[in-house]
């Protein structure tokens, strides 16, 4: 920009002269040094703030949510913003020479300097909005939402739709007695695995894999990740087998902690963490925790029409080459169910929640995905007729489950469950 003044200020009409900066070089250096000097202060507040609202949703919410936060856009530009317009005014500064400098005589360069100007109002306007979005964003319903929304898009993205009337895929086969055992080599979530090498591996190698780890696994390295095996038949060789275990793994990514790139449970794990965390003695919020049940409600939900089947991959000749294992229907209702029902066991709303979400997937699931429902209604009801409920509660309990099982076809039971 200094250079750029330094081509066209000479030449710059009487009018547009009049909307760039005017001063000597005295006053611009005054501005230019307001400026860098407030926007460090400003950055430094934004990034107190930041961190604040990142020790509070740890605490008050679940520390899995600042990745969220941490991934915020928003966040990012104003940040980007304050830093760059520090940088641009203490550079510009540089460039500015009094008559008394030497050098050939004064320079401000007009536009660079306005354009300081500009850049110092656009981060006054950034800062307001900034701190509204910040209140915005702490709120526990804009979180919840937008897990929700995240969750949903990885599950839309990885699991396909499932067709009317399918049930679930029996796909493995026997494995062979000389089956390789392929191991973790690091230790790790799974954070995603490469389908289309794992397929170009099994058919160069003439192999067929199964992978028995999926996006959101713990590896230890040593232990067991699946198996490979000959798509002829035998065993391989120990150079081929050191081979294919090597490009086995390479396919598969590891990371500290788990992202949503490919893991659909880690949305659901989140949203089941805030209903946890609300309903701790610490906290002690149970209309979080409700809250967070209806978005867990309406993701699985969601899930009842998608393919949970083992995912395979198949040649050009149609042959299966790799079959890569997923969390079922049931490991999804009792990551979602399980420890809300028992940390929130005392709370009869807590509980009429739960009953309301087998309630509503009774509505949605298919015949296959019936006796899972069923199985989390026993539990739940035995849960609640271990809690010193009056009579109104209970009847209002059982009667949920009852309609629960109607639903489902099942046959109703009375009772003071």
């Amino acid at each position: 920009m200094p250079e750029l003044d330094a081509s066209v200020d000479a030449d710059l009409s009487a009018g547009l002269s009049g909307l760039l900066f005017g001063g000597d070089a005295s006053a611009a250096r005054s501005l230019l040094e307001t400026i860098f000097s407030s926007l460090i202060t400003v950055t430094a507040l934004t990034f107190s703030l930041t961190v604040v609202t990142l020790q509070l949703a740890s605490s008050q919410f679940s520390p899995r949510l600042l990745r969220t936060f941490t991934r915020d856009l928003f966040v990012q530009l104003t940040l980007a913003l304050f830093l760059a317009t520090f940088t641009y005014a203490l550079t510009v500064l540089r460039s500015i020479r009094s008559a008394d400098d030497g050098g050939g005589g004064e320079f401000v360069p007009q536009i660079a300097v306005t354009v300081a100007f500009l850049l110092a109002v656009a981060s006054v306007l950034g800062l307001v909005l900034f701190l509204a979005h910040l209140t915005e964003q702490i709120r526990v319903e804009t979180m919840l939402r937008n897990v929700h929304r995240e969750a949903s898009a990885t599950m839309r993205t990885i699991l396909a739709e499932r067709g009317p009337g399918t049930g679930p895929r029996v796909v493995e086969p026997s494995r062979p007695p000389g089956a390789l055992t392929l191991v973790g080599r690091e230790n790790g979530f799974v954070t995603w695995i490469d389908a289309g090498k794992l397929l170009e591996a099994a058919v160069e190698e003439d192999a067929v894999l199964c992978l028995d780890v999926y996006p959101g696994s713990f590896l230890v390295v040593g232990t067991p990740m699946g198996a490979a095996w000959p798509s002829r038949g035998g065993r391989f060789d120990d150079e081929t087998a050191q081979r294919v275990a090597g490009r086995v793994a390479g396919c598969l990514h590891t990371g500290f902690e788990r992202t949503s790139a490919q893991d659909v449970l880690y949305g659901l794990r989140q949203l089941t963490d805030v209903a946890n965390k609300a309903l701790s003695p610490g906290v002690n919020d149970p209309t979080t925790a409700v809250h967070a049940l209806g978005h867990i409600s309406a993701f699985l939900g969601a899930l009842t029409d998608r393919d949970l089947g083992a995912e395979l991959l198949r040649d050009q000749d149609e042959q299966v080459r790799v079959m890569a294992r997923r969390p079922d229907f049931a490991t999804y209702v009792d990551l979602a169910l399980s420890q809300p029902r028992r940390y929130g066991a005392a709370d009869p709303q807590v509980l009429e929640k739960l009953f309301q979400v087998l309630l509503d997937l009774s509505h949605r699931v298919r015949s296959d995905q019936r006796s899972v429902v069923l199985d989390q209604l026993e539990r739940l009801r035995a849960t609640a007729a271990a809690q010193p409920f009056d009579s109104a509660e209970r009847t209002g309990l059982e009667v949920l489950g009852q309609q629960i099982q109607r639903n489902l076809g099942g046959t109703t039971r009375t009772g003071g469950g």
